[in-house]
């Protein structure tokens, strides 16, 4: 048996994955339906929407097994999530990645396996619409391209899922898909000891931009300041909008590194407006925490000490740094573009 490999954008797609709150949810009808089309048209005993968590696969919608989900090493989903074409498998005890593999040789008895990989619009693979046999088979082009359609559909309804954690205006997990995510990054750090340093930040007098420039420029405002702070950060870091004008990064380095990158932000942000040639200001202030297993007892708590870092940068108003519990400070900054 061969164990799937982790696909290359492993934590992107696990945080993808996470975000959209669905794993260990009730069985949908919007779901099960397509399932039951995928079962029909293959005519297969078996078919499920499976997700690929971290260590295990869990179905949102099965037909023909009494089992929610199974081990990721065995999981035949594993292997299909690898590619960007779906996966036949016309006999497992011939294929060497699946011939003494548990779920060919015991329950359920897998022989043939056809298996469509479900990708949000960022390009991350969650898992598949699969069908099953208990015999070998062969899946014709007219099956597969059935049941690649019906994977089109389950997208659509896991994209309406997505949204429903998703900040409208700038794309972002709101502050529902923040703490969906927190979860996900404190539970990992606290597996492998890794660092994690959140930021509270906040843009100063936005009100300001709204009443002079309009609503648009201020929706404007919030696009740039979104995409300046995805440039700057990895792919791997959470960034939310949590309010207004309130963003949240949680970034997995250390805090004094973040400061570093910080500084950065500034001369970045400024550099897009002008380019952009927008007639205001942003002004901003920042709190950091650092993670500590010991202060803080989940995400909330520490969300609560970056929140205060910036609350004081805010209103002493200098260019002193406060970091609650990591030594370094926050600060307040500035991107100014040029007047049109």
């Amino acid at each position: 048996m061969q164990t799937p490999p982790r696909p290359e954008n492993e934590q992107q797609r696990l945080h993808s994955l996470r975000a959209l709150d669905i794993l260990d949810t009730d069985a949908e009808e919007r779901f099960d339906r397509l399932t039951r089309l995928a079962r029909m048209v293959c005519r297969t005993p078996i078919s499920v929407i499976s997700l690929v968590d971290e260590y295990r696969q869990w179905f949102k919608s099965v037909v023909g097994l009494n089992v929610r989900e199974t081990p990721r090493d065995v999981s035949f989903c594993g292997h299909a999530i690898l590619g960007h074409a779906s996966m036949r498998v016309e006999n497992a005890l011939e294929d060497p990645r699946f011939a003494d593999n548990p779920l060919v040789v015991q329950n359920p008895h897998i022989r043939a396996y056809a298996g469509a990989p479900l990708r949000l619009p960022n390009g991350a693979t969650l898992g598949t619409l699969c069908v099953i046999d208990t015999e070998a088979r062969k899946f014709s082009d007219e099956e597969m391209t059935a049941l690649e359609d019906l994977a089109r559909l389950v997208e659509n309804e896991l994209l309406a899922v997505e949204l429903a954690a998703l900040d409208e205006l700038t794309m972002l997990p709101n502050r529902r898909g923040l703490h969906l995510l927190a979860q996900y990054v404190l539970s990992r750090a606290n597996r492998s000891a890794e660092s994690v340093c959140a930021l509270m930040i906040d843009i100063n007098d936005f009100k300001l931009i709204n009443d002079q420039f309009g609503h648009a420029a201020g929706d404007r405002a919030l696009q740039e300041f979104s995409a300046t702070l995805r440039d700057l950060f990895r792919k791997t870091d959470v960034i939310a909008r949590v309010g207004g004008d309130e963003f949240v990064v949680l970034a997995q380095a250390d805090c004094a590194l973040i400061a570093e990158i910080l500084a950065c932000f500034t001369s970045r942000l400024q550099e897009h407006l002008g380019n952009l040639g927008v007639p205001f200001t942003i002004h901003y202030s920042v709190g950091m925490a650092q993670y500590d297993p010991q202060r803080h007892a989940d995400f909330s708590s520490l969300l609560a000490d970056a929140d205060l870092a910036m609350y004081q940068s805010r209103n002493i108003r200098t260019t002193r740094r406060v970091c609650v519990g990591a030594g370094h400070d926050a600060q307040e900054m500035a991107a100014v573009a040029p007047t049109a």
